[in-house]
């Protein structure tokens, strides 16, 4: 068995031996990291040319900047500044406009002695942005890496654009939220690709009348009706704009102006203000908003039973009093103020002020080419009565514009 005194030495001698190999280990691992560090960094070359903008605000040299700058963010390439290109650049007049092609970028990268050479183009094409990026080998004189990707129209965001299409391009993840975003949505969508239609055209229909409006419409006049039949022809214009448009879908904005009675030598004059809904390919439609019109009313009584004189005979309440009473034609007796007492009543001759009523449609659009031939039922409810009808016309689309007439702030 050894002794105490043998272990102490053999852990005397360990530590002196470890104290000599101390400086040795130091070396190599400063010669290790040193090696990590040296193998970390980006060994080839690259260099940005300015790239083909079509259509958009933004300049090649704002373009090729981002360009410069998200390479940077890589962390692959040792990139190549506009300063380190300007002496070679100013030197041939090929480099300053137009050295977009294969050929052109590899001699502008064996002049720069650049292992690959980077370019591109970025189209405004309608409503949607399109990047395309390419990397020229120069050495091999070939194309090396390239990638195209179409994103929405929204000029402000093009560097994040390239950032996308880097990415990709070198095989890495990209932000999925920030891409989806910037993705042109080829879709039925309200969105830029979306107009407003501007339909317009002539309306004629009849409508027949309910409740007090009916009443009012067959009261003989010397009794402040109209005395006119309860069924009536309307005759109209409507303005028709389309806010939302799809394939399947429309939202409309109608105004119809309208006058009615003409052919019984009446003028009744109305406003309707609808959101109208259209649905498919049959063109189905939906309607509903305020009618607006004139009517005129006083207060009074109706005596319907003829108590008083002739059966539907109206009376005004300034009538009335103004009378101190009336004979009772039948009896001979006098007639007091009637039991129901006075009520507002449709009256010709009365104060005329706003009427308001709530109008629902449904109908179906018939298309033929270019030309709409609107066919609606339709109901207009108010206190006592209202009207139910049908309508017709034809319109033609006249105008479209772009709902997004917002343009680009221009880069500075």
């Amino acid at each position: 068995m050894h002794s105490l005194k043998d272990h102490l030495c053999s852990i005397k001698l360990y530590a002196m031996k470890t104290k000599k190999l101390q400086p040795v280990l130091l070396l190599v691992a400063i010669f290790f990291s040193g090696m990590a560090s040296y193998f970390a960094q980006p060994s080839s070359t690259i260099a940005v040319a300015n790239p083909n903008v079509n259509a958009l605000t933004i300049k090649p040299e704002t373009v090729a900047k981002m360009l410069r700058l998200e390479l940077i963010k890589l962390n692959k390439y040792k990139v190549y500044d506009e300063f380190d290109m300007n002496e070679v650049i100013k030197a041939k007049e090929e480099y300053k406009v137009g050295c977009y092609g294969q050929n052109c970028l590899s001699r502008l990268g064996e002049e720069l002695k650049v292992d690959y050479m980077m370019s591109g183009s970025i189209d405004g094409l309608g409503n949607k942005i399109v990047v395309t990026i390419k990397i020229i080998d120069v050495k091999a004189q070939n194309l090396y890496k390239s990638a195209v990707r179409e994103f929405d129209n929204q000029e402000l965001e093009v560097q994040r654009m390239v950032e996308i299409v880097l990415t990709e391009m070198h095989g890495l993840a990209i932000d999925k939220v920030v891409a989806d975003r910037l993705a042109f949505k080829n879709e039925v969508i309200t969105s830029n690709n979306v107009g407003k239609i501007n339909n317009s055209g002539p309306r004629i229909g009849f409508a027949a009348m309910t409740g007090d409006v009916s009443e009012f419409a067959t009261r003989p006049e010397i009794y402040g009706g109209l005395g006119i039949q309860p069924v009536t022809s309307m005759i109209g214009y409507q303005i028709e704009a389309q806010y939302v448009g799809t394939d399947n879908f429309s939202a409309l904005v109608e105004g119809i102006f309208n006058i009615s009675g003409l052919e019984q030598s009446q003028f009744i004059p109305s406003f309707s203000l609808l959101n109208g809904f259209r649905f498919g390919k049959a063109n189905w439609e939906f309607a509903f908003g305020p009618r607006f019109g004139i009517k005129s009313t006083s207060i009074g009584f109706l005596d319907v039973d003829g108590e008083y004189g002739p059966d539907g005979a109206y009376y005004t309440k300034n009538e009335w009093l103004a009378s101190g009473g009336k004979v009772n034609v039948n009896t001979g007796e006098i007639i007091m103020e009637p039991f129901q007492g006075f009520t507002e009543n449709f009256d010709k001759d009365g104060s005329k002020r706003l009427a308001t009523s709530f109008l629902v449609a449904f109908g179906r659009t018939f298309q033929a080419g270019s030309l709409n031939i609107p066919v609606n039922l339709f109901y207009s409810s108010q206190k006592g009565g209202g009207f139910v009808g049908i309508n017709m016309g034809f319109n033609v689309q006249k105008s479209k514009e772009p709902i997004n007439k917002t343009s680009p702030q221009r880069y500075y």
